[in-house]
């Protein structure tokens, strides 16, 4: 089975360095509109440089398109014949687009499958929600689904949920980002070091997060084991419902969920 990708961004990347290591090179085709681009990661990975997009649709059982939600219109309505011609698996990543919208650009009764990874990606780590139309087979979700989970886990998305989905794994690693941040940020205010102050905070919250995976506990009940009658946990966990932290996460995440139905709509 041959993958291609067209655009080889630093998403692109993520997911064929970890392909890499599971599949011959060789078979992983890809296109850049900047060839340097595309020769430079091949040089580094073993993978096949195509010197069209058009040649990589005709050549790949699956490709996968890694451009800018913009830039679909700009490049498939060419390559709309070899999708037609080929009828590879169509794979994109990008944002905003639904099925419908990219049956559109390759036409009709095409396999088509939406996958949203997030950043952490590029560390093997994303969370990958997964939709496919009508026409995607059995086969075809699994071979999507082992493409994403050379860089971490995956799961199934009815489209209708997939602003929600954009939200809760899209884009919340942002969230995370500036939580561990304000929590190194009040380390160093108590007197440790910057660098000191997000380990620390960073594998607290990976730890946090591997106990919610891993233990069959509602978070809640983590929350009630961590605070002591009286304690310093309780108070600390007091003062962020007194700032309305629940509240402010959930309007983040509602906040993003409008945002990206707007995207849609364009």
């Amino acid at each position: 089975m041959k993958i291609g990708f067209i655009g080889v961004g630093n998403m692109a990347q993520a997911i064929i360095s970890g392909l890499v290591k599971e599949m011959p090179a060789e078979d992983i085709l890809i296109f850049n509109r900047t060839k340097e681009k595309a020769e430079d990661f091949a040089r580094k990975t073993g993978v096949k440089v195509l010197d069209a997009s058009e040649d990589l649709v005709l050549q790949a059982d699956i490709v996968v398109v890694a451009v800018k939600p913009y830039v679909f219109e700009l490049i498939l309505p060419d390559l709309k014949s070899a999708f037609e011609s080929k009828r590879p698996l169509m794979v994109s990543i990008a944002a905003g687009l639904s099925l419908e919208q990219l049956a559109g650009f390759v036409g009709e009764k095409m396999r088509i499958v939406r996958v949203m990874p997030n950043v952490n990606a590029t560390i093997g780590e994303s969370m990958s929600g997964v939709c496919g139309n009508e026409f995607v087979s059995a086969e075809d979700y699994q071979n999507v689904e082992e493409i994403f989970a050379a860089v971490g886990s995956t799961a199934r998305i009815p489209e209708k949920d997939f602003s929600t989905f954009a939200a809760l794994a899209g884009s919340s690693p942002a969230f995370i980002y500036i939580f561990i941040d304000s929590l190194a940020r009040a380390g160093v205010k108590a007197g440790l070091s910057k660098k000191q102050a997000l380990e620390i905070a960073a594998q607290a919250v990976l730890g946090s997060a591997k106990m919610v995976l891993e233990s069959e506990t509602h978070p809640y009940e983590l929350v009630d084991q961590v605070c002591s009658p009286g304690g310093t946990t309780i108070a600390g966990v007091s003062s962020l419902m007194d700032d309305a932290f629940v509240a402010s996460v959930m309007h983040s995440v509602e906040a993003t969920m409008k945002r990206e139905v707007e995207l849609s709509e364009k």
